[in-house]
């Protein structure tokens, strides 16, 4: 197994493809639109943005120490590391499929059902607006928590892969590098809430983002492969 070779570098690429996931920017779009309206002051959405990015933060942080002390400390590392290889491999043959056939079969995509879920609850959010704004920011926070887990299916095979590689190291030593993960993982949320601050509209990002979906998914498929087969590779 890797483990004085995992680089610094391929938590970084990692990292950042990662968080160009079209599904990470479809949800944040439609919250930004939301927050816009709900605040109704750019200086509130973007309190809101930001409190939304640090919950996602904390939630793929916790998340990522989770499964790496139990894959750790229950001595099943090994079996862990080609779990997230294997994994890595089909997710990212299928990111690539999607690059041709966006949407064709089957997809990694958030939990079925999540998208209308997400709408309801911002709706509850919504019926708050009259109450002080510390409740508001609450239920903002909440439904960071909810986002991040219905996204996994869609986003969690980069995260899953670099879990799979730390795990042949130690726990004291992943730690330095999951807090860097995650926040080059947030860095993209805080363009688009930057861009959002300063008046583009959320259409025209929502017609960005469904431009460049196929070319996001085929870098993070590239990348997942090449990714799962050094792996493997590592193994031999």
């Amino acid at each position: 197994m890797p483990g004085q070779e995992l680089t610094l570098g391929i938590i970084i690429v990692a990292a950042a493809l990662d968080s160009i996931n079209p599904c990470v920017f479809g949800v944040l779009i439609f919250l930004i639109a939301f927050m816009t309206k709900l605040f109704k002051s750019s200086r509130k959405m973007l309190i809101g943005g930001f409190l939304y990015s640090f919950v996602v933060y904390i939630t793929y942080l916790f998340i990522g120490f989770g499964l790496l002390r139990v894959a750790l400390g229950t001595g099943l590392s090994t079996a862990f590391y080609w779990i997230a290889a294997i994994i890595a491999i089909i997710a990212g043959l299928l990111e690539i499929k999607d690059y041709f056939w966006y949407g064709k079969g089957f997809s990694l995509q958030m939990i079925p059902g999540a998208g209308d879920r997400i709408e309801r609850y911002t709706q509850v959010i919504a019926k708050t607006e009259k109450r002080h704004p510390a409740v508001l920011y609450a239920m903002t926070a909440v439904l960071g928590v909810f986002v991040v887990l219905v996204e996994l299916p869609c986003t969690g095979a980069p995260y899953l892969a670099i879990l799979g590689l730390l795990s042949a190291g130690s726990f004291a030593a992943a730690v330095p590098l999951l807090l860097l993960y995650n926040f080059i993982f947030i860095l993209p949320l805080f363009v688009i809430i930057g861009i959002a601050y300063f008046g583009t509209s959320s259409d025209r990002l929502e017609s960005w983002r469904k431009e460049h979906r196929g070319f996001m998914r085929l870098a993070v498929g590239l990348f997942l492969v090449l990714l799962g087969l050094y792996m493997l590779y590592s193994l031999t």
